[in-house]
C-alpha cells in the first residue's frame, strides 16, 4: 500500500511539472504572440485589375535584370555573386520561382518598397539594397507579379523551396550547404546554421518566426520572407528531413517504451508482492 502511494505522489509531482511547470516557463521564455498571418493584411492590396504578363515582363527586364537573374527565362545577373556582394552587400535572388513561393500581396509590396515589406526600416532608412518602386503604378506592378507568377514553376521539392527562400543567408551543414549572398555585411549580424534548428525550436515558433520576426524578436536582423503558408510548410519539413529524420521512428519508438515500462513495471509490482508475501 505504501508503494501504491509513492507512486500516486510521483505521478502527481510529475503531472504538476510536466501540465503545471513546464507551459509556465515556455510561457515567460516564449510569450503568445498573434497566430501566423499568410495573407500579410498590415501591407495594402493593389489597387489594379488583374495583371499583364506581357507588359510585365517588359517592366521586368528594364527594371529588376540589372541586378537579378531570372534563370527560368535564360536570363543571368550581369554580376558574378562576389560582385553582386561587393555592390550591394547581400545577393539579389534568383526571381525564377519568386511567383510560386512568395505570397502574392508581399510581392507586390515588395517591388513597392522592400524594407516597409519586409520589416526592416529599424535597420534600413532609406537605403535598402533593393530600391523602392513606389513611383510606380499599382497596374505596373499588378503586371511584373502577374509575369513572375507565369514562369514560376508549378511545383518545387522542399529543399528547392528551402534554397530559394532561405539559402542565400543560412547554412545547412548537415546536407553539405554553405549560403554565398553576403548577407554577415547585409545584416549586420551571424546568421545561424539551420541544421538543427528543428530541434531547438517548436514548430509554433518556427511558423511564427519564419512568417514575421519581429513579432517574436523585435529588431532582429532577419527579414520577413512572406512565403506563401505552403512555402514555409515546405521549407519546415525540410529542415525536419535534416535534423530530425528520425522523428516518426522515434516517436513510434517512444509509445512502445511506455508499454514496455508500464508492463515491466506491473510485473515488478506483482513480483515484489510475492517476495513479500513469502517473507511473512
Amino acid at each position: 500500500m505504501k508503494e501504491f502511494l509513492a507512486l500516486i505522489i510521483v505521478v502527481v509531482i510529475t503531472g504538476i511539472i510536466y501540465w503545471g511547470v513546464e507551459p509556465f516557463a515556455h510561457g515567460q521564455m516564449y510569450p503568445k504572440v498573434a497566430p501566423a498571418d499568410y495573407t500579410f493584411a498590415d501591407l495594402t492590396p493593389l489597387q489594379a485589375s488583374e495583371g499583364n504578363v506581357a507588359n510585365g515582363k517588359d517592366l521586368v527586364g528594364a527594371n529588376c535584370t540589372a541586378c537579378h537573374s531570372i534563370s527560368a527565362e535564360g536570363m543571368e545577373s550581369p554580376f558574378s555573386p562576389e560582385d553582386a556582394v561587393a555592390a550591394y552587400g547581400v545577393l539579389p535572388p534568383d526571381l525564377s520561382s519568386a511567383g510560386l513561393i512568395y505570397e502574392k500581396n508581399f510581392l507586390s509590396n515588395v517591388i513597392k518598397d522592400a524594407a516597409v515589406a519586409t520589416k526592416q526600416t529599424h535597420k534600413f532608412e532609406g537605403n535598402h539594397p533593393m530600391p523602392a518602386y513606389n513611383w510606380m503604378s499599382d497596374q505596373e506592378i499588378a503586371d511584373m507579379v502577374a509575369y513572375l507568377q507565369s514562369i514560376a514553376p508549378k511545383e518545387m521539392t522542399n529543399k528547392e523551396v528551402f534554397m530559394d527562400a532561405c539559402g542565400r543567408c543560412h547554412n545547412v551543414r548537415y546536407d553539405g550547404w554553405s549560403a554565398n549572398g553576403g548577407v554577415t555585411t547585409y545584416l549586420g549580424a551571424k546568421v545561424p546554421d539551420l541544421s538543427m534548428m528543428i530541434r531547438s525550436r517548436n514548430l509554433e515558433y518556427l511558423h511564427n518566426f519564419i512568417n514575421d520576426p519581429q513579432k517574436v524578436l523585435a529588431g532582429t536582423a532577419m527579414p520577413r520572407v512572406g512565403l506563401t503558408e505552403t512555402a514555409e510548410n515546405q521549407v519546415i519539413t525540410y529542415m525536419e528531413s535534416v535534423g530530425d529524420s528520425k522523428k516518426a521512428e522515434r516517436e513510434a519508438l517512444g509509445y512502445k517504451l511506455v508499454i514496455f515500462m508500464v508492463f515491466m513495471g506491473i510485473i515488478a509490482y506483482l513480483w515484489k508482492r510475492k517476495i513479500w508475501h513469502n517473507a511473512h
